[in-house]
């Protein structure tokens, strides 16, 4: 491979992978993924934490590549997904930081069969809480920033492993996340739970507010 081509695959990847692995936050979002699948099996888990990183591996694809196009198909735009997204990421956030210490016997009340609980595999555990809607307005940004530079093929051979990297992440990172979490204790993931939802609250709010200003920005003065 011709060192110009290797060089535009390299920036291709380290685009996505900069741009994406901190939104997506698959370490953050661990202990959430643990107490949304509460009462599972290790097999559920794992069977889940597949299917979560190939529906964020296909969101990030088509956000990417056709993301774009959707919008504008539906006559939308990225600001009212990120304000209908961020909605979405507040109302769960809020949920799991109000949960108090009748958190566990209130799951055990709400547990579902292993069957029910992988129907959830795409919602909400796969859209909106790991790939959410700035994951996906930062992906179709990136999108359409590569469509207009050159060397299209190797463009698009570097974003494909940058998205199936970030997918790996997510895969690794709920797949192990009882092990990962171990260490903390009881307390300890208590407490990362709750940091982690309190992110994801103020994640949704920043993804509002985002939306909300390129909304008023485009209206006319």
């Amino acid at each position: 491979m011709p060192e110009d081509s290797l060089a535009h695959v390299v920036a291709a990847f380290l685009g996505v992978v900069i741009g994406l692995f901190p939104i997506v936050n698959p370490l953050g979002m661990a202990p959430i993924f643990l107490r949304l699948t509460n009462g599972s099996s290790d097999k559920v888990r794992a069977a889940l934490a597949w299917r979560v990183a190939m529906g964020g591996l296909f969101l990030m694809i088509a956000s990417l590549f056709v993301g774009s196009h959707i919008l504008a198909f539906f006559g939308l735009t990225v600001a009212s997904v990120q304000v209908a997204g961020g909605m979405v990421l507040v109302a769960s956030g809020w949920r799991l930081l109000q949960q108090g210490d009748d958190g566990k016997r209130r799951e055990q009340l709400s547990r579902v069969s292993e069957d029910v609980m992988l129907t959830r595999a795409f919602f909400p555990l796969t859209m909106p809480l790991t790939v959410g809607p700035g994951t996906i307005s930062v992906a179709i940004t990136l999108g359409a920033k590569s469509a207009g530079s050159g060397d299209l093929l190797f463009e698009t051979i570097g974003t494909l492993l940058g998205v199936a990297t970030v997918a790996g992440g997510i895969y690794l990172s709920y797949r192990f996340a009882d092990r990962l979490l171990s260490v903390l204790g009881e307390a300890g993931r208590d407490v990362f739970l709750r940091l982690s939802a309190f992110i994801l609250l103020c994640l949704g709010v920043q993804i509002v507010w985002n939306g909300y200003s390129a909304l008023m920005a485009g209206l006319p003065h």
